[in-house]
């Protein structure tokens, strides 16, 4: 049931609907109909913090919500999300902070001089409940704990490359032998049929050749086919993906004198979606 409400929650947030409300409204979804929260104790708006779970009265946990797609390939943005949740814990003396933008959820426990210690870090676009959320539920979160194996992997320093972990190793697409991290979107990691779009060599580095037409497919068609397959609320980050592949070829028209067609499309397209600064191409 949360699967199916996180889906149209996201169809929520096209055009200039307050997207920011619309990953809120995910993780009060996923705290009170799948980790058992009361609806009474997922209190908003408390001394600048997004959310903040509490039992009783008692504070446990301060979550920071950031826009959908924002953090789940973007280490830098997930530590400005944390720094922003150490603060208002710290301020309201909670020993737990976790940071979500409706994809993912990072939460750790805050050791006073000895920084953080993982609590859970999980992708939330499945539909089977990933096993470390119990940690952060109503009964996990007072409780030690003692390891988290993780089913996302944590991304590369200012990146929106998708590592894709959760594809069983050695898996390949029948088509391009590739890896599920090659392709710029990947619906079910263990199903290469929903692998759509390579953009990566095998080395993880931006194919030159195989870009472009990820783009042209992704909006128009490149010689008769246009990709269908991809959730139209998926569309933006999918192009964040590839554009920040693009910038570190230099080929966006904002780095170079002639760019191509392709990448003068996927430069306006980010910008009327208003994801231009998660590239960060024009900064």
């Amino acid at each position: 049931m949360f699967a199916a409400r996180r889906r149209q929650r996201l169809r929520q947030g096209l055009f200039d609907a307050p997207v920011e409300k619309v990953a809120e409204n995910i993780v009060e979804d996923l705290v009170t109909t799948v980790l058992d929260w009361s609806l009474d104790d997922v209190n908003l708006q408390i001394d600048r913090a997004d959310v903040v779970l509490s039992d009783n009265g008692y504070k446990r946990l301060v979550l920071e919500v950031k826009r959908p797609g924002s953090l789940i390939w973007h280490r830098r943005a997930i530590e400005a999300a944390l720094q922003q949740a150490l603060r208002y814990a710290s301020a309201q003396n909670v020993r737990a902070v976790a940071v979500s933008d409706g994809n993912m959820l990072y939460a750790a426990d805050v050791a006073a001089g000895r920084g953080m210690s993982d609590r859970a870090l999980v992708a939330l676009d499945t539909n089977t409940p990933p096993a470390d959320l119990w940690w952060v539920s109503v009964h996990g979160i007072y409780r030690p704990c003692p390891a988290v194996t993780s089913d996302l992997a944590w991304p590369a320093a200012h990146s929106a490359i998708p590592a894709q972990l959760g594809a069983p190793d050695g898996l390949r697409d029948h088509k391009y032998h590739l890896q599920a991290r090659c392709f710029a979107y990947v619906g079910d990691p263990g199903n290469v049929q929903t692998w759509k779009l390579p953009y990566l060599l095998e080395t993880g580095s931006p194919d030159a050749r195989r870009l472009p037409k990820a783009i042209q497919s992704l909006f128009s068609n490149y010689r008769g086919a246009q990709v269908k397959a991809i959730p139209r609320e998926a569309v933006p980050d999918v192009l964040v993906r590839l554009a920040t592949a693009a910038a570190t070829l230099r080929k966006l028209p904002c780095q170079c004198t002639d760019p191509s067609p392709a990448y003068v499309q996927a430069h306006d397209a980010l910008r009327q979606f208003g994801r231009l600064p998660d590239v960060g191409c024009c900064s």
